[in-house]
């Protein structure tokens, strides 16, 4: 009874940080991988809300363009904004996707592949709803263009869409095909960097795995396999959820757009997009950019994710 008593605090306290530093870890992780790709994603939005600028041009011409127009650090417009999501978002998504691993398994009884993609999907749309007022604001700043500029920053921006878009519920605009798009997008992520993993580690181990720094008992994956299996679990995952993604941007730019009226709903906005631009040049356009984008993103996100566990002993 006596020696129950300094352990039950010691191992509160270990769980308590193991929450702290799985919420690093996923941080670190998300921060990495999106400043990665930040000129990509920039691009990316001006050509899914087809921005008058650039709407003529290709993935590969505006990259080039937006230099010349706003010098080199337009490619980063909006980065910001996105830091301060990114953060608590890949920490959340992270952390929020162990905890959901555990509960399915223990009150559904459900374990192996399948509880990968619900645990995936549960945690994508949880970090999303926590951080997406940050990246309403962070796509309202990138769809900026040079000398056309509506909001001087991101408290501006904060407080502009409060005050002209109906208070709090316009940094909400778009937050359905966002959920909707997202519960694939991460579902199927996780789940495919977890299978191959599982597979490549149980049927390669000395090919693919080594033992992991803070717990030669459990093998991890080598850092060009992890890079491998994330990058091919981001290219599966944005190919099934692309049309939500350009529905999502274009309901969020909102006022910045001169259709706005015609695009309120996930619906409305999905039928106008399919009925003016078609599906190769509007529910898909962007699509060759966002496999250019997404596969170093997430191959990024996972190996940096798998290091930072190994780092802050979570192993």
């Amino acid at each position: 009874m006596d020696t129950q008593g300094p352990a039950g605090p010691s191992a509160a306290a270990h769980r308590d940080f193991y929450w702290l530093r799985s919420f690093v870890a996923g941080g670190v992780a998300g921060c990495c991988a999106k400043t990665t790709i930040a000129p990509l994603d920039r691009v990316k939005i001006l050509l899914q809300a087809h921005n008058h600028h650039y709407k003529h041009l290709g993935v590969f011409s505006t990259l080039c363009a937006v230099p010349k127009k706003e010098g080199y650090l337009g490619l980063y417009k909006g980065n910001g904004a996105m830091m301060i999501r990114i953060f608590p978002y890949g920490a959340i998504q992270f952390m929020a996707f162990d905890q959901y691993k555990k509960l399915i398994k223990k009150k559904l009884g459900i374990s192996g592949h399948v509880h990968n993609l619900m645990a995936g999907s549960m945690a994508g749309i949880t970090a999303v709803i926590c951080t997406y007022p940050l990246d309403m604001v962070r796509a309202r700043l990138a769809f900026q263009v040079k000398g056309e500029h509506k909001y001087t920053g991101i408290i501006h921006a904060f407080k502009t869409i409060y005050t002209k878009e109906g208070g709090f519920i316009g940094f909400y605009r778009g937050l359905m095909p966002t959920v909707v798009g997202m519960a694939p997008y991460a579902g199927f992520s996780f789940f495919t960097f977890s299978t191959l993993k599982s597979i490549g580690l149980a049927q390669a181990p000395n090919l693919l795995g080594r033992p992991s720094l803070d717990n030669p008992e459990v093998l991890v994956l080598k850092t060009h396999v992890s890079l491998l299996c994330g990058g091919l679990a981001g290219a599966i995952a944005q190919t099934i959820s692309y049309p939500l993604d350009v529905t999502r941007r274009r309901m969020q730019l909102g006022a910045a757009l001169p259709d706005a009226d015609k695009c309120l709903t996930m619906v409305q906005t999905l039928k106008y997009v399919y009925r003016h631009h078609g599906i190769r040049r509007g529910l898909y356009r962007g699509l060759s950019l966002n496999y250019i984008r997404c596969i170093p993103s997430q191959a990024v996100a996972f190996t940096t994710y798998e290091f930072m566990r190994q780092l802050l002993h979570l192993n």
